[in-house]
Protein backbone atom coordinates (compact mmCIF):
# COMPACT_ATOMS: atom_id res chain seq x y z
CA UNK A 1 0.00 0.00 0.00
CA UNK A 2 1.40 3.39 -1.04
CA UNK A 3 1.07 6.04 1.71
CA UNK A 4 2.94 8.74 -0.17
CA UNK A 5 0.98 11.88 -1.05
CA UNK A 6 -0.07 12.42 -4.65
CA UNK A 7 2.30 14.23 -6.98
CA UNK A 8 2.50 17.90 -6.09
CA UNK A 9 1.42 17.35 -2.47
CA UNK A 10 3.56 17.12 0.64
CA UNK A 11 2.82 14.96 3.66
CA UNK A 12 2.46 17.15 6.73
CA UNK A 13 0.70 17.46 10.08
CA UNK A 14 -1.93 20.06 10.88
CA UNK A 15 -0.57 22.44 13.54
CA UNK A 16 -4.10 22.96 14.94
CA UNK A 17 -5.29 19.37 15.45
CA UNK A 18 -2.04 17.41 14.89
CA UNK A 19 -3.74 15.27 12.24
CA UNK A 20 -1.82 14.11 9.16
CA UNK A 21 -2.84 15.38 5.74
CA UNK A 22 -1.49 16.05 2.24
CA UNK A 23 -0.89 19.72 1.48
CA UNK A 24 -0.81 20.99 -2.08
CA UNK A 25 -0.69 24.74 -1.49
CA UNK A 26 2.79 25.23 -2.91
CA UNK A 27 2.41 22.77 -5.76
CA UNK A 28 2.54 23.89 -9.36
CA UNK A 29 -0.22 21.80 -10.88
CA UNK A 30 -3.54 22.18 -12.68
CA UNK A 31 -5.77 21.31 -9.70
CA UNK A 32 -5.45 23.78 -6.82
CA UNK A 33 -5.12 22.65 -3.22
CA UNK A 34 -8.30 22.04 -1.22
CA UNK A 35 -7.52 25.07 0.92
CA UNK A 36 -8.54 27.53 -1.79
CA UNK A 37 -12.15 26.32 -1.58
CA UNK A 38 -12.67 27.77 1.91
CA UNK A 39 -13.93 31.36 2.22
CA UNK A 40 -12.17 32.68 5.31
CA UNK A 41 -11.77 36.37 4.51
CA UNK A 42 -8.62 38.48 4.67
CA UNK A 43 -8.82 39.22 8.40
CA UNK A 44 -9.35 35.56 9.35
CA UNK A 45 -6.51 34.44 7.08
CA UNK A 46 -4.22 37.01 8.71
CA UNK A 47 -5.17 35.68 12.16
CA UNK A 48 -4.45 32.09 11.12
CA UNK A 49 -1.12 33.02 9.54
CA UNK A 50 -0.12 34.88 12.71
CA UNK A 51 -0.96 31.87 14.87
CA UNK A 52 0.41 29.03 12.71
CA UNK A 53 3.34 28.97 10.32
CA UNK A 54 2.08 26.02 8.28
CA UNK A 55 -1.11 24.93 6.51
CA UNK A 56 -4.18 23.60 8.30
CA UNK A 57 -6.02 20.42 7.31
CA UNK A 58 -9.37 20.41 5.51
CA UNK A 59 -11.31 19.55 8.69
CA UNK A 60 -9.85 22.49 10.61
CA UNK A 61 -10.37 24.89 7.70
CA UNK A 62 -13.99 23.73 7.36
CA UNK A 63 -14.59 24.28 11.08
CA UNK A 64 -13.06 27.74 11.01
CA UNK A 65 -14.89 28.74 7.82
CA UNK A 66 -18.25 27.54 9.18
CA UNK A 67 -17.87 29.49 12.42
CA UNK A 68 -15.96 32.75 11.85
CA UNK A 69 -16.32 33.62 15.55
CA UNK A 70 -14.69 30.33 16.59
CA UNK A 71 -11.42 30.87 18.41
CA UNK A 72 -8.71 29.44 16.19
Amino acid sequence: MNTSPAAGFRATTCPRCNGPFACGAAADRATPCFCVTYALGAQRLAELRAKWSDCLCADCLATLAADPEHVA
